[in-house]
């Protein structure tokens, strides 16, 4: 059971989930060890030579949390808070939402202590080439494949792709995802979290026979996945009617302008004072009245601590780990159908896939057929996931869970151990 003052560590989180979902599977003792155990960890400091001539060492890791049912797969961070227990979480999570969805890869995941936003683009790319040249012998096409994340962009991406080809002395742009479209990157992938967010929520609502011209949606970040998950969904007629920052939240009941308040962020920095809407405190925006939630940006921003005051029909995760192990049975009591992260933002790696797919084959494909397959997986993983939960009695983020775990256990069944 996780305690109280663990609520907010990540890994605790991701243990607590694994571990009930596990007593509900049955799983073996053993089994449990081995999935719960990262494959490898690998920690790496990173000598950089700043622009004014100082030299700073930054600190950077590497976990794999399982390889079984292919590559690790799974994004790099640069942020100033960045911890070893925040990566060994989000490398599981990672293995699971590949499972989910049923993709061919692990989990893994990688991060650099360093604040980007006060580094420069020389002093980042040094820091990106001496990280990738110290996992050498950890990244690859067949072992493992870093992408985006939080503080990293397609740019990181190129930088670690041409790194890794020097070395390897030949082009290998099947080692990272999320690159450019001219370095072999994908159609489709900038909007590929957002608009799995959107396939999941519609059929979330079609499941509760709401329908998607009425529904009310709250989307809290607006940063990538946020501004995507927004922009799509407005497009496709759900009514977005506030939009939640970190230095204030929008309002309009008869919903906002996406497009044009993308433009006015863009334009003075901040979503606030935006002439199609009202401003509101961003905490009390968390709880209006809803039928969508998207909690979209950091982990762990509903908590025991709040999450009775949420008041949407449905909540659609498209941030890793925004909702605490401690506040899924207070929304499971208020009835919230709950789209877990591990399969409502599954959309980008599930392009990440299409992109290393086609980088493998050197053939690639236009928009509509990238994001066709992507349609048809969210769809499917979604209706596993919502069947496993109705002939298991349990709430969706468990299913999920059992369902991915199931997966992972059962390939390592096959497999057996060597030894």
């Amino acid at each position: 059971m996780l305690a109280q003052h663990d609520e907010l560590n990540p890994l605790q989180a991701a243990e607590a989930r694994f571990d009930l979902a596990a007593e509900a599977l049955n799983l073996d003792e053993g089994l449990c060890k081995i999935l719960r155990t990262p494959t490898r960890e690998v920690i790496v400091h990173i000598p950089v030579e700043l622009d004014d001539g100082r030299l700073e060492v930054f600190t950077g890791y590497r976990v794999q949390h399982s390889i079984a049912r292919g590559p690790a797969k799974g994004g790099i961070r640069y942020a100033p808070d960045v911890t070893l227990d925040e990566v060994r979480a989000l490398a599981s999570w990672m293995t699971w939402k590949c499972a989910v969805v049923n993709i061919p890869y692990g989990g893994g995941k990688g991060g650099v202590i360093c604040d980007p936003s006060i580094l420069s683009q020389r002093e980042l790319e040094r820091i990106t080439r001496r990280y990738t040249a110290e996992m050498m012998d950890v990244i690859g096409p067949e072992s493992d494949v870093p992408a985006p994340d939080l503080g990293t962009n397609q740019q990181t991406m190129a930088w670690i792709m041409d790194t890794y080809s020097m070395h390897k002395r030949h082009t290998v742009t099947a080692v990272v995802t999320g690159k450019p479209l001219d370095l072999g990157g994908s159609r489709g992938r900038t909007e590929a979290t957002g608009r799995g967010c959107l396939i999941v929520t519609l059929e979330a609502l079609k499941k509760l026979g709401l329908d998607p011209k009425q529904a009310r949606v709250v989307v809290q970040g607006f940063g990538n996945v946020g501004g995507q998950s927004a922009s799509l969904m407005s497009k496709a007629g759900l009514k977005v009617v506030a939009i939640v920052e970190w230095d204030g939240a929008v309002y309009n009941a008869k919903g906002l302008d996406i497009a044009a308040l993308l433009k006015h962020r863009n334009e003075t920095g901040s979503i606030v004072d935006f002439e199609g809407g009202e401003n509101i405190d961003k905490d009390e925006a968390m709880y209006l009245e809803c039928d969508v939630l998207v909690p979209a940006a950091k982990e762990n921003v509903i908590s025991s601590a709040n999450a009775h005051k949420i008041r949407a029909k449905i909540i659609t995760e498209g941030a890793n780990g925004p909702t605490t192990a401690l506040a899924d049975p207070v929304l499971k009591a208020k009835g919230i159908f709950v789209i877990p992260d591990i399969l409502a933002n599954a959309g980008g790696v599930t392009v990440s896939y299409f992109e290393w797919v086609q980088d493998r084959q050197g053939y690639f494909w236009n928009e509509q057929l990238v994001n066709e397959r992507l349609e048809e997986l969210m769809v499917a993983s979604f209706r596993d996931v919502v069947n496993y939960a109705e002939k298991h009695g349990v709430d969706n983020r468990t299913a999920a869970y059992m369902l991915a775990i199931d997966r992972v256990a059962f390939t390592i069944k096959l497999r057996g151990l060597y030894a």
